[in-house]
């Protein structure tokens, strides 16, 4: 079968790794990453517990279809207690560290304690290590895979590693794997760098079985030729996730300059057009497309810097084609900022991958600072002399790296935008939920994603939650309610098999991942088990979350979306109507009154 039935328990602070059956009672409940992984955090640590302290766990979750040959194979999740919000933790990443790790035979890793040194984690199959990370320790993410690489005389190695930014522990810190692929979001790269844990380096020869492989390789075919003729999957490949860019200016749900507006006039400039456009000197940003393990989709970009631009005239070493624009990197450096110069973008996003921290969180941060800074709160001589002015590409650029490297006013920005506005006596100007800065879509025109933000149980998040179609059919917040909760538990499901949440965009469907698991597993799935599954997942999160102190008070919105109406686009005049829609959803989701689950809720659902 294709779950590994091993998880690895390290313990930092007795130095120990040891391998455990992995629990299959949960296994089934819960089914693989974001769902198991939930489940294992919730037995193995209190959570009212440090975020940034050695109680605090830190989970590496792969999925039952991880590693396997469907489509996109390649996911991998990170939980723990995040230190942007204090509530639960789950970031998702792809590239090919996940597929590695299920190759070397286990389903989780489960870190506890903290090392007294430096260290990183080397597994080669059965065989697993805590080695000496001194010489690494205070480097970046792309020097760190490369020393491992070179000590361990293995081109082939996986590495998955927290930068200076997790070291010096940035609020939302990520773990990078692949050079530019992230657990990005709620700070899980700081608490790898709390434990004095650098990086986790993977080899894997054992392989993935499927319990039914005649089965499961019939599904795969008909997944692949889904994909193949799809139109999502070709817009995907051949424009990847920035262009959304253009599809929100014109509805006018593009966050701009810190929220004050839902336009912003400079998109043709960083869109994908911008990003395909050869200049006089023959540049173009975009180099080629890039796909994670097991993909045929390949939204990722890579692209690379105009050699005669401000940002690296003297910095050759930048002159290389990396990681490039996504909408929520490209949304969080330009509109959200009023920046629209696509190399001083592409080189903020080189130094959040280089140094290990998220771009969404970044960007939510930088422009509260300088909307402080343009209301006289922040001066020049709180920012090292940049002036903080919205529209700056150097201010971006050089914040960026400061930000990465912990130096200066980066430090402060390494707060998170909610922690930084407290300190200069204006949280109204930090736009977050529970601490997480938002993502690129304006809950005053978006109801249903205003709905799903304020409920997420990791903080702002658009990935949790898909009521996209609804909210652009209709932009009131009638009747988001409930098909909110149901995408919450929909996409809870698809997070927890090890598929990435794209190929349903470029045309599978749930029939799909049941046909996938019922082959893959040895019981059979229905969508009415994964629907299930999912509203299990979701449940405890949640009950993770009330047990850490949050309140149905943390499900709320900033009072500029709640009170401040949209001043242009198809939601012009309107405010987020989350007061209608949060009772509905209490309601849908057999909550009571005040956001607590139910007795019967739990008896239910088996939590």
């Amino acid at each position: 079968m294709a779950w590994a039935n091993n998880v690895l328990r390290v313990n930092l602070t007795k130095g120990t790794c040891i391998s455990e059956p992995l629990n299959m009672e949960w296994a089934e409940a819960y089914m693989g990453e974001r769902g198991l992984g939930t489940k294992y955090l919730w037995e193995n640590m209190d959570p009212q517990a440090d975020p940034l302290g050695p109680d605090n766990v830190l989970i590496f979750a792969t999925g039952p279809l991880t590693g396997t040959m469907a489509p996109t194979s390649g996911r991998y999740a990170v939980l723990c207690k995040g230190p942007l919000t204090g509530a639960i933790a789950c970031s998702n990443s792809g590239g090919k560290f996940g597929a590695e790790l299920k190759f070397a035979g286990y389903d989780l890793v489960l870190i506890e304690g903290r090392s007294e040194s430096p260290v990183y984690l080397n597994i080669v199959d059965d065989k697993v290590e805590l080695l000496a990370a001194t010489d690494i320790w205070g480097t970046t993410v792309w020097h760190t895979e490369a020393w491992i690489k070179k000590t361990h005389n293995d081109p082939l190695i996986r590495v998955a590693s927290c930068g200076e930014a997790g070291e010096n522990l940035c609020r939302y810190a990520c773990i990078v794997n692949d050079l530019h692929r992230a657990a990005g979001r709620s700070g899980v790269g700081a608490v790898m760098g709390s434990k004095n844990l650098k990086a986790i380096s993977v080899r894997g020869t054992k392989g993935v079985t499927a319990t039914h492989p005649e089965k499961f390789m019939d599904v795969v075919h008909e997944c692949h030729r889904v994909l193949a003729e799809s139109e999502g999957r070709k817009a995907l490949t051949e424009l990847g996730t920035n262009d959304m860019i253009d599809m929100m200016q014109e509805f006018g749900g593009l966050p701009t300059r810190n929220f004050d507006d839902v336009q912003f006039a400079g998109t043709d400039k960083i869109n994908p057009s911008a990003m395909f456009e050869v200049k006089a000197n023959g540049h173009r940003n975009m180099v080629t497309n890039k796909a994670c393990f097991g993909c045929t989709i390949a939204c990722g970009r890579i692209a690379h810097i105009d050699e005669n631009h401000f940002s690296i005239v003297n910095k050759p070493e930048y002159r290389m084609a990396s990681g490039g624009l996504e909408y929520e990197t490209a949304y969080a450096f330009g509109p959200l900022l009023g920046v629209d110069d696509i190399d001083a973008l592409t080189y903020a996003g080189y130094m959040t991958n280089e140094h290990g921290y998220d771009p969404i969180s970044f960007g939510g941060t930088l422009a509260a600072a300088m909307e402080l800074y343009e209301m006289g709160v922040i001066t020049d001589a709180d920012t090292d002399g940049v002036a903080l002015n919205f529209g700056s590409a150097e201010a971006l650029t050089i914040m960026s790296e400061k930000t990465g490297k912990g130096e200066g006013f980066g430090k402060i920005l390494a707060m998170g935008s909610r922690l930084m506005c407290e300190k200069y006596g204006h949280p109204e100007i930090a736009m977050h939920v529970k601490g997480q800065e938002f993502a690129g879509y304006d809950s005053r025109v978006l109801q249903g994603m205003g709905l799903g933000y304020a409920t997420s149980n990791r903080g702002a998040c658009h990935l949790k939650h898909a009521v996209f179609d609804e909210d652009m059919e209709d932009i009131s917040g009638n009747g988001k309610a409930e098909p909110c909760k149901t995408s919450q538990d929909h996409v809870a499901a698809m997070d927890s098999t090890g598929l990435c949440l794209f190929v349903e965009g470029a045309g599978m469907n749930i029939g799909h991942f049941v046909d996938l698991l019922s082959a893959d597993l040895p019981t059979s799935w229905s969508q009415e088990r994964m629907m299930e599954t999912g509203e299990r997942v979701w449940n405890l999160e949640r009950r993770f979350n009330l047990a850490a102190g949050l309140t149905a008070a943390d499900d709320t919105l900033p009072k500029r979306l709640l009170e401040v109406p949209a001043p242009s686009g198809s939601g012009k005049g309107k405010v987020s109507e989350l007061a209608q829609m949060l009772p509905e959803y209490y309601k849908a989701r057999g909550w009571t009154e005040d956001g607590r689950l139910t007795n019967e809720l739990i008896e239910r659902l088996g939590l």
